[in-house]
């Protein structure tokens, strides 16, 4: 950063009228105006990519808590979905993503319709939302067969089907998956990879992590240049009927419990946005 002060008390004592004085410190400015205007061009990268940066962050963050409100509402209606005594639903797609948007506006106060469709961010979250709305419609016959109790539609198949439409949609520019320690993985396609494993066990899994604290960086994905951010997520009492305990016990689903505790870390959400 360039500094400079005028020299007007040593003009004043050389006895220079004031014409003279502005003439003077007027000639020192008009020589510095082109270095300070290249400086200025010199920060404009720096400042873009603050922006850039910024702006990826909120995009991200917004995916992850887009899946995360249409994951809970799936939970929210499970009672509903295994009903074997009851056919039709009304668990419609457009049901379904209503909920959906009013569960994420009451916990972030962001109205997703409001975004530029236009915009980077607009994009990308009306896709994840078409790709909720075409994985309740692809599996309408699940949700509403009769006489069929346990329907497998649960919130971690639902977040994992929509992550897959979602990336057949955008996933040149964009991609979210749902992850977890590697122990606790039971679905080969949710497997962290190498930057996703480095963040679970070095700063997720430390007892001094904030609780709900996301990490993020400009980094790399696929070999390409990319943002990525990651949000750990614990177990809730709900989860524990598939992941508590006794571990081993087989769950509903025909999976061995893991011996969970409420508060364990039990996943979280990776969002990567391709540069």
């Amino acid at each position: 950063m360039y500094r400079f002060k005028s020299d007007a008390s040593a003009a004043n004592k050389l006895g220079l009228d004031r014409s003279f004085r502005c003439r003077m410190l007027g000639g020192r400015l008009g020589a510095l105006l082109p270095a300070l205007v290249l400086a200025a061009l010199l920060l404009l990268p720096a400042q873009s990519a603050i922006a850039a940066e910024t702006d990826d962050s909120v995009i991200a963050v917004r995916l992850a808590q887009l899946l995360q409100a249409a994951r809970t509402v799936v939970s929210q209606h499970q009672d509903l979905i295994n009903n074997p005594n009851l056919g039709e639903k009304g668990l419609t797609a457009d049901r379904l993503l209503a909920e959906t948007v009013a569960v994420y506006q009451k916990q972030t106060g962001h109205d997703p319709y409001a975004t530029d469709p236009n915009s980077k961010e607009g994009r990308l979250l009306r896709a994840q939302m078409e790709a909720i709305k075409e994985i309740v419609v692809e599996n309408q016959s699940t949700i509403n067969k009769p006489g069929l109790g346990f329907k497998g539609f649960i919130p971690a198949v639902f977040a994992r089907l929509v992550n897959e439409k979602f990336a057949e949609r955008v996933g040149t520019e964009a991609r979210v998956k749902v992850t977890a320690p590697e122990k606790l993985i039971r679905n080969r396609k949710a497997r962290p990879d190498d930057w996703e494993v480095s963040i679970i066990e070095s700063k997720f899994s430390r007892s001094d992590w904030p609780k709900g604290g996301s990490f993020e960086e400009r980094t790399t994905a696929e070999g390409r240049p990319a943002f990525r951010l990651i949000v750990p997520e614990y177990y809730v009492r709900s989860c524990l009927m598939c992941h508590g305990e006794p571990a081993g016990k087989m769950d509903i689903t025909g999976y061995p419990m893991e011996g969970g505790k409420e508060g364990d870390l039990g996943a979280a959400v990776s969002v990567t946005l391709f540069e």
